[in-house]
């Protein structure tokens, strides 16, 4: 496939254009910052500088020809939402771009707290964890609901790709995944299993116009 992929340089976005490469894809990765690329150079890959994501116009070139989109934007690349809000005005602008040039299929990453609690949840985890992150990422997590709202109310086939806390370990491609909902008890997942969740959505239908939830 034709990817582009959005926050490449991210933990997670570099992880996708890595493992996208692997797998024989064409991608092209949208960076502010093209040293952050963790990637080397090679004739599958393309590097676009795109400094305003909620600039449609100049998403447009970037998305023109692509068989699908990955978002990696979100907490890695908002600094815990110490920055301006990027997930959700960037999504509603990159929906509304794929749709002008054609381009359907879309995956993004969120956050487990976004969604709901699954049943049978700790007790810990239903009034300790969940509400504690809640509160201290409060801004993040509306970020990523904007994200997610704007995904949904398009044309687009999206994928909603929710994980627990994030960790740097290698993938496994063993993690469990829930389509449409949380995962019951799950705590914890490699960003590179993230990315793996990520590629694999595209191709799987049972996840289009869902919420995913993945963990190890």
């Amino acid at each position: 496939m034709k990817l582009t992929v959005f926050g490449a340089t991210g933990a997670v976005g570099n992880q996708v254009v890595r493992q996208a490469l692997a797998a024989g894809h064409e991608v092209t990765a949208v960076v502010r910052d093209p040293a952050k690329l963790e990637v080397a150079a090679q004739d599958r890959l393309k590097v676009a500088v795109v400094r305003n994501l909620t600039d449609e116009n100049a998403l447009l070139p970037v998305l023109t020809g692509r068989d699908a989109v990955i978002s990696a934007l979100g907490p890695a690349s908002n600094k815990q939402a110490k920055e301006a809000p990027i997930a959700g005005p960037a999504l509603r602008a990159i929906v509304s771009a794929m749709d002008r040039v054609g381009v359907s299929r879309v995956s993004a990453v969120s956050a487990a707290p976004v969604g709901v609690l699954p049943e049978g949840e700790s007790v810990v985890t239903r009034a300790l964890v969940y509400p504690l992150l809640r509160r201290l990422l409060r801004d993040l997590y509306a970020d990523l609901a904007v994200m997610e709202a704007a995904m949904g109310a398009s044309a687009t086939e999206w994928t909603v790709i929710r994980p627990p806390m994030l960790l740097n370990k290698p993938r496994t491609g063993t993690y469990r995944r829930a389509i449409g909902a949380n995962v019951r008890g799950g705590r914890t997942i490699s960003r590179a299993d993230v990315a793996d969740a990520l590629l694999v959505s595209l191709t799987d239908p049972a996840t289009a116009r869902q919420a995913v939830g993945v963990a190890a």
